[in-house]
């Protein structure tokens, strides 16, 4: 079987670079070991981050780092036995979060996160999903006025800088909001133009059987198979095309050294368990308790606990400390009730060290495309990302400039 192009992997981003090829006339087939969106994208914390235009740094603050040290902290845990294979990551990733080289970085990753909210519409209009998107924003929690007024400051300098929306709420504003939180919160900050998911797992499915109703062909096999030529071993048969396309989110890393590169990509690993809700309780936003590191979201399936990040071997044993330290924390936060999951679930973030996604073509090997390393915001910048790189390969003119985001800065 025969097609123009193959993408490999079928998490949000792969999904959407599909989508996007198939609707530029390409014939496409997407390869993966299981069903659309059974990964990483399963499992995150639903939100479309339009305020999202600094991606997630390295702590810098001398009092942040021992804090780190010391391994008790909330919302990042290591592995003691990974960081000497971490250690070349993160020096690169902390060197990259100096505040001049971060304001760099988002000067390139803000004209992504601005088509965020645009491009996700568009897509799930098309593909029969507006539903499962809230506009309603999400919001971060504060206990202290000092934490409060830090984050003022810096969503004011964002704004000034890119224009972000915000409202910043007084207790009673946020009591009125959301009536079940913790009455004893100083306030919180907004995200109006910021979107959430009600279940990221069926939005990638949704977007999924899109692409196959305009065409495009989903198969279940191996990225492992693949040849040079480029073709794939699929359950239905051996596939070939002239170009492929590597959206393998966390398991790009690995796999592109066959393809000659060797990429300083990193994986921060993270949980989440479902809760009822006691009684009559409701949450109408996301919540992120951002002096405790993690973040509460209402889900189709209950409300969705998400820890922060974990730092370990790609293949360690799930270590669900994170989720059982904040568990009660944010049982205090708003009363939720039973455990709905028979047990926490994990997923794998690919994170390169300049916090820049890797889009575009790897030049060393004709007819291969790149399109991972979207770390917290692939959710995010799916769909922009597909329609970027159907872009490139179709030699029109493009979304954004993409060479920030060329695997070849490495």
């Amino acid at each position: 079987m025969k097609f123009d192009v193959i993408v490999l992997g079928a998490g949000i981003v792969g999904v959407c670079v599909a989508d996007h090829l198939q609707q530029q006339g390409y014939a496409v087939a997407l390869v993966d070991r299981k069903a659309p969106g059974s990964e990483t994208s399963f499992g995150n914390a639903g939100l479309i981050q339009r305020e999202g235009v600094y991606p997630y740094a390295f702590p810098r603050a001398f009092s942040d780092l021992l804090r780190y040290a010391f391994n008790r902290s909330l919302d990042v845990r290591y592995h003691p036995n990974a960081m000497v294979e971490l250690a070349p990551f993160l020096w690169r990733y902390w060197r990259n979060s100096h505040p001049v080289r971060h304001a760099e970085i988002a000067r390139a990753y803000a004209t992504l996160i601005e088509h965020c909210v645009t491009e996700h519409r568009a897509l799930a209009l098309d593909a029969g999903a507006s539903e499962l998107i809230r506009p309603s924003g999400w919001m971060k929690v504060f206990r202290t006025h000092g934490r409060l007024d830090r984050e003022l400051s810096l969503m004011q300098q964002w704004q000034r800088e890119y224009g972000i929306e915000f409202e910043a709420l007084e207790p009673a504003r946020l009591r009125q909001i959301e009536p079940d939180l913790n009455d004893s919160l100083v306030g919180a900050l907004r995200f109006s133009a910021a979107e959430s998911v009600s279940d990221p797992g069926a939005l990638v499915t949704a977007y999924a059987r899109h692409f196959a109703r305009i065409g495009g062909r989903l198969f279940l096999g191996d990225a492992d198979s693949l040849r040079d030529g480029w073709s794939v071993d699929t359950q239905e048969g051996r596939i070939e095309a002239k170009r492929i396309v590597v959206a393998l989110g966390p398991w790009s890393g690995p796999f592109v050294t066959r393809l000659g590169y060797r990429l300083p990509l990193g994986v921060k690993r993270g949980y989440h368990m479902h809760y009822e809700a006691s009684a009559s309780a409701q949450l109408h936003h996301p919540v992120l308790d951002i002096e405790n590191g993690y973040l509460l979201a209402p889900m189709t399936r209950g409300i969705r606990l998400t820890t922060g990040a974990e730092l370990a071997q790609f293949d360690a044993p799930k270590t669900p400390a994170q989720l059982e330290a904040v568990e009660p924390i944010a049982r205090e936060l708003f009363p939720l009730g039973a455990r709905v999951d028979s047990e926490p679930w994990m997923g794998r973030r690919p994170c390169t060290p300049d916090m820049l996604p890797i889009i575009g073509p790897a030049l060393r090997r004709e007819g291969v495309w790149f399109a991972f390393g979207h770390a917290h915001h692939g959710l995010t910048l799916g769909p922009v990302t597909g329609r970027l790189l159907a872009q490139m390969m179709s030699g029109q003119e493009t979304i954004v400039d993409p060479r920030p985001f060329s695997v070849e800065r490495f």
